[in-house]
């Protein structure tokens, strides 16, 4: 049983990152976060980049002990100027509002000033829990997400904007991917040569992708990803776009965590393989009140 993604996928490990890119981090737990953003951090100050971090929800402080904890000293960093960890108030809010074209005009001036130094480029991230503050202009956020695309492409440097999923509405939190060049990908739930289980936000929602093979090598793995997932609150999603092939024993694992739902939540599988569906439905299993099964639109 085969399927194939009908859609080019945007996201992006940070590990991954190069020059010219413009992510955005989505997240809905503190480890997410932290491990995100460590690894992103850690990247830069070994590649040589000039790095800085606007803080909001954390403290600066907490940032650095963040390096410490994975085994990188921040102090030298700081101390040289490689590493800058300051607050929203002293860098997106200076001017105490947002001017979105004055930011955009500093990190501009931030990229040209890292390299004449000697840097091998300039490596961002601030956390914009701010703008659901009454801040003047919070409302141009938006506006300055799409011109930031601009700033980065073609330069040696890159940002990662945070928008932390407790704090932002699932349609907030899709207008604001949507301004961004990619998304960042959360660590994985499980990882080998067969299949990656990777929690996401897709169109603002909390999702399990499910990308590679489901059978008997990995079926225990994704039952016990969804045990984690069925913790979520509210509906459970679960993306086929990236399976390549899924067998009975793996359909059976989705149909049994539905029917573990109470109080009217629902499992939703989306852009399964319209032959998968079809067979949950000679099985029976869509007889689960809890399970919704969308089917994939085939490409010619």
């Amino acid at each position: 049983m085969t399927g194939r993604s009908g859609r080019q996928c945007r996201v992006r490990r940070v590990r991954d990152m190069g020059h010219g890119e413009h992510l955005c981090l989505a997240f809905a737990d503190d480890d997410e976060q932290r491990r995100v953003v460590t690894t992103y951090l850690r990247r830069g100050l070994e590649c040589g980049e000039r790095v800085l971090y606007f803080a909001d929800q954390r403290a600066p402080e907490r940032v650095l002990d963040w390096l410490d904890a994975a085994g990188t000293d921040p102090g030298p960093a700081v101390a040289t100027g490689q590493l800058q960890v300051t607050t929203a108030g002293d860098s997106y809010l200076a001017a105490g509002s947002f001017d979105a074209d004055a930011m955009v005009d500093t990190l501009r001036r931030e990229i040209a000033s890292s390299l004449a130094v000697g840097y091998t480029g300039l490596r961002v991230s601030g956390e914009m829990g701010w703008a659901l503050r009454d801040v003047p202009g919070a409302d141009r956020l938006g506006d300055y997400e799409a011109k930031v695309n601009s700033v980065f492409a073609g330069r040696p440097a890159s940002a990662v904007c945070q928008y932390d999923a407790r704090l932002f509405d699932a349609e907030s939190l899709d207008a604001f991917d949507r301004r961004h060049g990619g998304a960042v990908e959360l660590p994985p739930l499980h990882r080998d040569t067969v299949l990656r289980l990777v929690p996401a936000f897709q169109a603002g929602r909390r999702t399990l992708r499910v990308v590679g093979t489901v059978d008997y090598r990995t079926t225990g793995a994704l039952a016990k990803a969804l045990a984690i997932v069925l913790e979520w609150p509210g509906d459970v999603w679960v993306d086929m776009a990236g399976l390549d092939f899924i067998d009975l024993a793996g359909v059976r694992v989705l149909a049994h965590a539905a029917g573990r739902l109470t109080g009217g939540r629902r499992l939703h599988v989306v852009d399964l393989a319209p032959m998968l569906c079809h067979v949950i439905q000679v099985v029976g299993w869509d007889e689960e009140p809890a399970l919704v099964v969308t089917a994939r639109e085939e490409t010619a």
